[in-house]
């Protein structure tokens, strides 16, 4: 089983990436959204899984463990297997797909390409208890200083509203990075607040 692959990457294509580790071009089936974040020449490290099929071995890519763990989750639904499981991930980030699968959201779901009503109802009938998301805690009313809002705040908690996070929670989750890290930017901001969010859920 190969876990993980780093290396440089020598070819970005539509749906997938060719990153070279120990002299060995590996080629990855990836979002968009993965993709994006990736530059030919430069070294990368991407989270995979294998799927062996008996006239093929294919290797997904994904930028976190998280994505990688949805994705082997979606293909416990019936009727889902890597091809569809790779598609909602590239229509819902992680984060949106679990609030969508916690609060039953089927219209989010039928977003993607190849699912329908009744298949969006099967998933979430199947997976809606298997994720779990819990807010950002926050003191109550007064407790602290109020926030100083910044572009790169405002910015950030604009994206994650993007994304479907409740507006407090999103406020929460970008207020404690800006007062760990004053000076981050705002791609990074947005990263590690989703990183926050991931481990809150």
């Amino acid at each position: 089983m190969i876990a993980s692959v780093r290396g440089e990457v020598l070819e970005i294509g539509l749906d997938h990436v060719v990153i070279e580790a120990a002299g060995v071009g590996y080629r990855l089936n990836a979002t968009p959204a993965t993709l994006a974040g990736l530059t030919r020449g430069e070294d990368a490290r991407l989270y995979t899984t294998m799927i062996v099929r008996e006239d093929s071995m294919t290797l997904f890519g994904f930028a976190d463990t998280e994505a990688r763990e949805l994705f082997g989750l979606l293909q416990t639904v019936s009727g889902v297997g890597p091809k569809l499981a790779m598609a909602v991930l590239a229509v819902l980030e992680p984060e949106a797909l679990r609030k969508a699968l916690a609060e039953s959201n089927v219209a989010a779901l039928t977003r993607v390409p190849g699912i329908g009503k009744r298949g969006a109802e099967r998933m979430v009938v199947e997976l809606r208890d298997k994720v779990n998301l819990v807010p950002v805690q926050s003191g109550p009313p007064g407790s602290g200083p109020a926030p100083m809002t910044t572009p790169v705040r405002e910015q950030v908690v604009d994206a994650l509203i993007g994304l479907g996070f409740p507006a407090r929670q999103a406020e929460g989750a970008v207020d404690a990075v800006l007062a760990d890290e004053p000076g981050i930017g705002t791609s990074q901001a947005l990263r590690t607040a989703l990183g926050l969010l991931g481990k809150n859920r």
